[in-house]
């Protein structure tokens, strides 16, 4: 099992810092398909070649932009919209509708005087 990697103020949990190391590796991976130099890639992507480097390797400080910006270098930046895509958000969408479904009832005064 992989150490938690920390930031300053909060450690990332385990699956997290997985999923990043995964993306930086596809990343990578997609680059080198391509043939691209990590240079001509980071300049393409406009990030330095030492955050490219980052993006790589799946450093889970490394910005989101930076991320992005290297996946819309590789054409690969439109599959973005289905993250956190509301339509998608099966819990959510569970939640709103079972809040929906739920009568409101309207508290009333009662009136004791007789």
């Amino acid at each position: 099992m992989h150490a938690m990697a920390s930031t300053k103020a909060h450690a990332t949990p385990d699956a997290v810092a997985d999923r990043i190391q995964r993306l930086g590796q596809r990343i990578r991976d997609a680059r080198t398909r391509r043939r691209l130099r990590r240079e001509d890639f980071a300049q393409r992507a406009g990030v330095s070649r030492s955050t490219m480097e980052a993006i790589e390797r799946g450093e889970v400080n490394t910005g989101i932009g930076a991320y992005v910006k290297a996946l819309w270098a590789l054409g690969l930046d439109e599959e973005l919209d289905l993250l956190a895509d509301p339509g998608l958000d099966r819990d959510g969408l569970a939640l709103e509708l079972s809040t929906q479904t739920k009568r409101v009832r309207v508290r009333t005064k009662v009136d004791n005087d007789f």
